[in-house]
């Protein structure tokens, strides 16, 4: 039987994942950088310019968002430490879409790495 760590590296060997230090200029050339988590993960802080469409509807949303018609869209994807991201791309792929890179390691990886996070201004209550 198969585990979801199983699933992640059969996804991992099948797409392109890009290092953080290489992804800022990927995400300077991308039509679409997409977050693939969930919408609270988006809120509490994401890359600038992220579009939230989380990893579970992901198909549907392709499938019916006129946006994403066009399969030779250059994306970049992540999630939180590429696991998700890794099987999101591959499931892009098997629909036809062709330029799809994960960020390895996520927004982790991205934090860590001092690359700039959007983040809400909560209010100040004193």
């Amino acid at each position: 039987m198969k585990t979801a760590h199983d699933l992640v590296e059969a996804a991992r060997a099948e797409i392109r994942e890009i290092p953080p230090d290489q992804a800022e200029d990927a995400i300077k050339e991308a039509d679409v950088l997409l977050d693939v988590r969930e919408a609270d993960e988006y809120h509490t802080s994401h890359i600038p310019g992220a579009v939230n469409v989380s990893r579970g509807i992901l198909e549907f949303k392709l499938t019916n968002d006129p946006a994403f018609e066009d399969r030779a869209l250059n994306m970049v994807i992540y999630c939180k430490n590429s696991g998700r991201s890794a099987l999101a791309a591959r499931a892009m792929k098997e629909m036809g879409y062709i330029h799809v890179q994960s960020i390895a390691g996520g927004i982790e990886a991205w934090e860590a790495a001092g690359k700039p996070l959007v983040k809400p201004e909560l209010p100040d209550f004193d």
